[in-house]
């Protein structure tokens, strides 16, 4: 773990690294400011691991300030619990293990800003969009698709027949949802306030649940 003024870089080897909590509170209990930037690099973090560090950070009257990462799904898990994030774009080495790790990610395409009424935007491997898809707007992957923001328009995510693809959002209030060959509309009811949500094909059919926080 290495630290810069008022911010603290995370470094998790893997999902199973045991020590990262210790080396965590070792390094808030050295420090003089309380409010942090937390930076969890390429690390992907679940909204219970992002609530654990809170906790920690809690303990040693530290404030978190910010969650930056170049992981779509620690940036989303940390913007559902209502805290500032930022998404790094990874550097051309950590991009390299990245695809060691995982070769879709080098297909993954990101977009900064609303796609608005008229704006097709496709993705032959992972879709991470930061920002509104509007209505009228259609966004379509063969993977995922992320959408740090609202989904009003229309998705499509594993769009040559993955059934795992998997719609992750902010707000998912879209005009329709498709997951592969599967296709539903958007949810009647209101979104519950600061949760993201997400879709996935369970038991043939597509269903809108919390964002997995394991």
């Amino acid at each position: 773990m290495n630290s810069k003024s008022q911010k603290i870089i995370i470094n998790i080897e893997g999902r199973n690294y045991p020590n990262w909590k210790i080396d965590l509170k070792n390094k808030l209990n050295t420090l003089k400011s309380n409010n942090l930037e937390i930076d969890a690099e390429n690390i992907d973090l679940s909204c219970k691991e992002i609530s654990e560090i809170i906790e920690i950070a809690n303990q040693y009257n530290c404030k978190i300030i910010c969650f930056c990462s170049s992981s779509p799904k620690t940036i989303v898990s940390s913007q559902s619990l209502g805290y500032k994030s930022q998404f790094i774009e990874s550097s051309s080495k950590n991009t390299s293990e990245i695809n060691k790790r995982n070769p879709t990610f080098l297909k993954t395409h990101f977009h900064q800003g609303t796609v608005r009424s008229g704006e097709y935007i496709e993705s032959p491997g992972d879709l991470l969009i930061l920002g509104d898809v509007n209505p009228g707007a259609n966004v379509s992957a063969e993977g995922n698709i992320i959408i740090w923001g609202r989904l009003l328009g229309i998705a499509h995510a594993g769009n040559k027949g993955n059934s795992k693809a998997k719609i992750s959002a902010l707000q998912l209030s879209p005009v329709q949802l498709r997951i592969a060959n599967k296709v539903a509309r958007g949810p009647k009811e209101k979104p519950q306030f600061g949760l993201a949500e997400q879709a996935r094909i369970d038991s043939e059919e597509i269903i809108i649940s919390p964002l997995e926080t394991t």
